[in-house]
């Protein structure tokens, strides 16, 4: 298995780290530990004893083991398992019980014996946890303790469910979940204030007793978490970091979880490296925000103190070094960002001509375009561009209910004062409210209430389009059908989304695509619509000669931007404009105030938009640049 940077650990790592390409790569290495241990104590003619982990992460390595179990003969019979965690209260047969996730994801598709299964129970009553607690730790004492734990780590920084606060040396217990754990779960469970508020889990101490630990993490959302587990200080607000405390512990990532630190984020001050332009830019725009000082007041001294001296003596002096950054930012600034007519377009982002592009701006969910390039998507239809705009999906998972309600009540009210026959609305109306008086937490909703909630939105994304200046012609709804499809299955085929994606770009033959680049969760709404757009360009490249003048620019969410070095063009906007963006994003009123899926952020769509472009606008000023009102980036893509 091909492992990346294959370092002593610099000195800004605390625990051993082994980086690989990729979590299926890096979850058969963990599933090879695994069964290697197995087969080694079936020699011995011993148990093997396991610590076991539930969530996202761990799945891979399952679905390798029961690979390896039947293509590979790999038994469990002498396997004994233990796995780390329950939600409290907690039904065992419930979709959401990590009962129901191992059978799902291991148990039912392997040999072992059903009595060696051990997970916490989630229906004691409350003066029986602390007996069934101690019993649990006694019976992983009685049996040797652990051959090995798996572990995943929450953003809260808990392993298990120890959140901040937990003890080093803590015991199996019951424990209160932090908030920030309780949102990350809330799309199990139709909504947080449906998710359990305790869990009886491990033990930090349990934990440390195995004799192999392997902490594993995949995907950009952990970056930030895994930088200070392995190289921030011990401290019981961040349970993973008690660690570094242990000989027998390694952490497992992929390179998107292991991209802030120090030696990937910040090379040059972990190791002697090779200056290559894109490392330069990153660490020269790092440095002036880094010591507060703009680009072209940087020193030989201020590069020599921070591991950047072989840089100067490389490519100085450092004033050189300097213009040369400098411009390169300046030259990614452009308030035409469908290219500028008849001007020399060498130094600018985006060509000259043709003078008059069509562009077309893919939304994942109905209200991405305006959110997160609102600004841009005006400038370009003001400058006489033919616009489109494709809205991927129809976004109905995000309404409320009492949204359907209302819209009912005014269809029905409607049709009473137009003398239109009512009944069937009215039928429909007393039907919903039926089914929204006895739905349960996380269940699917009937086809009709999907419909009129896709409906509620696509009016939405109509009027916000108009209010940009497209023409209803240069409106598209895709309603890819992967989006309903995973509510009841998660193994989808998308070849009839990639299809209807050709079929779209060859009828609108663009020159600019623009599209949702938020890869942070591989298997998020934005990722997946991104892949199927992807591979219709890869595709179409094969074939249509027009692809050849196409360009594919990314733009981000609300949550976060570019970071200002990867930045290759950015659309300046007035106070007018940003103004003229928040209203285009008042038109999705049904994701005003309080939206369905929030995140961590409590603030409201336009108000996160037009933060995350006004801080994008100060790190430019920050850095000596032009000070605006407000910046929307994007990053060119090759297809």
């Amino acid at each position: 298995m091909a492992r990346l940077n294959l370092l002593e650990e610099t000195r800004f790592e605390k625990v051993p780290v082994s980086v690989y390409p990729d979590p299926s790569t890096a979850s058969k290495v963990v599933a090879k530990r695994i069964a290697d241990i197995i087969r080694k104590k079936q020699e011995n003619g011993e148990n093997a004893i396991l610590g076991l982990a539930t969530g996202a992460t761990p799945i891979k390595v399952y679905a390798e083991l029961i690979r390896l179990h039947k293509e590979e003969g790999l038994s469990f019979k002498n396997v004994i398992t233990f796995n780390l965690d329950e939600y409290y209260p907690m039904q065992p047969d419930a979709a959401q019980s990590y009962v129901t996730f191992m059978n799902k994801n291991l148990f039912d598709h392997v040999d072992i014996e059903r009595t060696n299964v051990n997970i916490p129970d989630g229906t004691l009553a409350v003066d029986a946890i602390n007996a069934a607690c101690e019993a649990y730790e006694q019976k992983i004492t009685d049996l040797g303790g652990l051959d090995i734990q798996i572990l995943g780590i929450g953003r809260t920084g808990h392993i298990g469910f120890n959140e901040p606060g937990s003890a080093p040396n803590s015991g199996t217990r019951v424990v209160t979940l932090d908030d920030l754990t309780r949102r990350d779960a809330s799309r199990d469970f139709g909504g947080k204030e449906n998710v359990p508020r305790k869990a009886i889990t491990m033990g930090v101490g349990t934990i440390f007793k195995a004799r192999e630990i392997i902490l594993m993490a995949w995907s950009g959302n952990k970056a930030e978490i895994i930088k200070k587990a392995v190289e921030g200080e011990i401290s019981s607000e961040i349970p993973a970091t008690y660690l570094q405390l242990s000989d027998n512990v390694e952490f497992i990532l992929d390179t998107e979880s292991a991209s802030l630190l120090t030696r990937f984020d910040l090379p040059w001050l972990a190791e002697d490296i090779e200056w290559t332009p894109v490392l330069i830019k990153k660490a020269v725009v790092w440095l002036s925000l880094e010591i507060k000082k703009p680009i072209l007041k940087l020193t030989e001294e201020d590069y020599n103190n921070h591991g950047m001296a072989k840089l100067v003596t490389q490519s100085g002096p450092a004033y050189n070094i300097n213009i040369r950054i400098f411009n390169e930012l300046q030259h990614t600034i452009t308030g035409w960002p469908g290219g500028k007519p008849n001007v020399d377009d060498s130094q600018r982002p985006e060509r000259a001509n043709p003078a008059k592009k069509t562009s077309i701006v893919f939304s994942p969910h109905p209200d991405d375009d305006v959110i997160s390039m609102g600004g841009t998507f005006i400038r370009l239809a003001d400058q006489g561009h033919d616009v489109h705009v494709a809205y991927q999906t129809c976004g109905n998972t995000a309404v409320w209910d009492d949204d359907v309600i209302r819209y009912l009540e005014f269809a029905e009210d409607f049709a009473k004062e137009m003398g239109i026959d009512a009944s069937k609305i009215s039928t429909l109306y007393k039907e919903s409210r039926e089914i929204f008086e006895t739905k349960k937490p996380n269940q699917i909703d009937t086809e009709i209430v999907r419909k009129i909630k896709a409906l509620i939105r696509k009016g939405e994304a109509i009027a916000g389009a108009r209010f940009v200046g497209l023409p209803d012609t240069n409106i598209h709804f895709q309603d890819l059908p992967f989006y309903d499809r995973q509510k009841f299955s998660k193994d989808v085929s998308f070849e009839d989304d990639i299809q209807q994606t050709m079929e779209l770009l060859r009828q609108v033959k663009p020159h600019q695509v623009f599209a949702a680049g938020d890869f942070a969760d591989p298997h998020g709404t934005h990722k997946v619509c991104f892949n199927i757009l992807f591979e219709a360009l890869r595709r179409l490249k094969a074939t249509d000669e027009w692809t050849k003048d196409c360009w594919l620019w990314l733009y981000r969410g609300a949550w976060h931007e570019y970071p200002i070095h990867e930045i290759e063009m950015a659309v300046p906007l007035s106070p007018q404009e940003v103004y003229r963006k928040r209203l285009a994003i008042f038109k999705h009123q049904s994701q005003k105030d309080l939206p369905v899926f929030p995140g961590d952020d409590p603030r409201e769509f336009w108000v996160r938009a037009e933060d995350r472009t006004s801080e994008t606008a100060e790190l430019y000023d920050q850095l000596g640049l032009a000070n605006y009102e407000a910046i929307e980036a994007f990053v060119r893509w090759e297809f």
